[in-house]
């Protein structure tokens, strides 16, 4: 892998991971359009501790508090958000693999993730707080979450979206969706390991440790501030900009794949 190219897939998926347009849409979209080799399950697991360490650093008081006293409300809460998570990743990630893993619906995906952000932008926000949420609205979060493991359909965007739904604040939304990031990309960890044990993945190329560590770094730092970029936003409504962006992005890659076929192979 050459380091430009790992610069690259860093900074798309520090970036991605945490503004409401997909990571896994702009990864596949960039691998088409440029031609770039599919990065290695083994840097691409790389990558994702690079995000979990911006959400750490960004959020440690509240890890802090988490680690400290394990057995409180916004513990559970955070459980119950990734059970949904984790049922649907089980029971449909081959599924929805098998259906969207070319990268033919990815039009489609990212003009649903633009209508989920239209909806939210027109939340004006409530007064819930993470430690006023139900058990109930955790679930609807943890639902949403898992239908982002569709490729172009934003996690950040689901999550954030289903939280102004059940009215809670604009900052207490972003909180608990970054939170609720942890156990979602440790997962998704998991479950890259678990493939490539099996043989599901096969590595194919080496990766060299320079662009690891350009990649890793890259991601780290824009993934920090793109958590911080994104607070911003939440609390000033203007997730319709980022619609607008998903909406044009989508129905580019619409035309393309039924008349241009350039993009999307």
């Amino acid at each position: 892998m050459q380091i430009i190219e790992a610069i690259v897939l860093g900074l798309i998926q520090g970036l991605t991971e945490f503004l409401p347009v997909s990571s896994s849409g702009h990864l596949v979209l960039l691998q088409n359009l440029f031609g770039m080799h599919e990065a290695t399950q083994a840097f691409t697991i790389l990558l994702h501790v690079a995000t979990l360490i911006a959400v750490f650093v960004y959020y440690w008081k509240d890890i802090w508090a988490l680690i400290c006293h394990p057995f409180q409300r916004t513990t559970a809460l955070l459980i119950a958000g990734t059970i949904p998570t984790v049922i649907i990743a089980l029971l449909f990630n081959d599924t929805f693999d098998s259906i969207f893993g070319s990268g033919k619906f990815i039009g489609f995906n990212f003009i649903f993730t633009g209508c989920i952000l239209l909806y939210a932008d027109s939340r004006k926000g409530g007064r819930k707080k993470i430690r006023n949420m139900s058990i109930f609205d955790s679930l609807v979060v943890g639902l949403m979450q898992g239908v982002a493991i569709l490729p172009a359909v934003s996690r950040s965007g689901m999550t954030i979206s289903a939280c102004l739904g059940r009215n809670m604040d604009r900052e207490n939304a972003a909180r608990f969706s970054f939170l609720l990031s942890i156990p979602a990309i440790l997962g998704g960890m998991v479950l890259t390991i678990k493939d490539m044990i099996t043989g599901k993945v096969v590595l194919t190329e080496a990766i060299g440790l320079i662009p690891m560590i350009a990649g890793f770094i890259v991601a780290a730092i824009s993934g920090y501030f793109a958590i911080r970029f994104m607070v911003s936003v939440i609390k000033n409504g203007k997730l319709k900009w980022f619609s607008a962006y998903v909406f044009i992005l989508g129905s580019i890659l619409i035309l393309d794949q039924f008349v241009l076929h350039i993009i999307v192979k």
